[in-house]
């Protein structure tokens, strides 16, 4: 297998915590070196949500390639031309969202890995090879074991099903999207909610059983992320530019108004 490497799916299997920046409003290739140098793992490079557009995902996940952090890029639910396109295009993996049972995680399967696992279309040339030319059958099976495919519940239907999605194989890791998880329970914003709590015990537990990763989004104070990463989440998206930028522009005017 040639040798090439996904540093969060690295930390992953190393035990560790795979720390991720989501990315919306950020739309130049420095963004890639400038996380990497913050010490996160991986870009969380969001289609479904704001106005970044592929051409803008790929040239990101090209430089992110290039500086040592994983380009992940989310895409609308069920959108494979996207998906297909930005891992030909560097992406290391694909977030998936609004997932509610097995057989919609076994066709996110099948559209994006190569064969055998899956029957996505291979194309020449891949930026994760460093565009090298290689064997078909050797450069499929590499980019088919670095790939992380990462499958969001966002549902009470799909916290139910969280033990037969994670059982799916080419399924690396389950990710709760907690605040629209909230909303669907009918608790908007009640991040630490016992219900919340038991959802993440419940998806935790599908992974350690079928041996994936347990992820989580939207839950960023201190308390809540104690608590998840304690009950084993290990993929973790740890805040967003947007959020990052407002609150240090927020605290600076706040310490100078006192100065002031």
């Amino acid at each position: 297998m040639l040798s090439i490497g996904n540093p969060a799916r690295e930390r992953l299997q190393n035990g560790e915590l795979a720390i991720g920046i989501g990315l919306r409003q950020a739309r130049t290739v420095d963004i890639a070196s400038a996380m990497k140098t913050c010490g996160f793992d991986w870009l969380f490079i969001d289609l479904e949500h704001g106005a970044i557009g592929l051409d803008t995902a790929v040239q990101i996940s090209v430089a992110a390639l290039g500086v040592g952090i994983s380009p992940i890029v989310r895409v609308p639910k069920a959108r494979y031309d996207l998906a297909t396109r930005a891992l030909d295009g560097g992406a290391f993996g694909i977030v998936m969202p609004h997932v509610d049972t097995a057989a919609e995680a076994r066709e996110i399967v099948d559209r994006l890995k190569l064969p055998p696992a899956g029957h996505r279309s291979i194309t020449g040339a891949m930026p994760q090879l460093g565009f090298a030319a290689a064997p078909l059958a050797e450069a499929a099976a590499t980019l088919n074991a670095n790939m992380l495919v990462v499958v969001m519940l966002e549902t009470p239907e799909a916290i139910a099903n969280a033990e037969a999605i994670a059982a799916v194989p080419g399924i690396d890791a389950l990710l709760i999207g907690t605040n629209d998880l909230t909303c669907e329970m009918g608790i908007p914003g009640e991040l630490m909610h016992e219900r919340v709590a038991h959802a993440y015990e419940v998806m935790v537990a599908a992974c350690r059983k079928h041996g994936k990763w347990a992820g989580m989004g939207g839950v960023y104070s201190d308390e809540g992320l104690r608590r998840y990463i304690g009950l084993g989440v290990r993929l973790i998206l740890g805040g967003s530019d947007l959020s990052f930028l407002m609150a240090a522009g927020q605290a600076r005017t706040k310490s100078l108004r006192a100065i002031g």
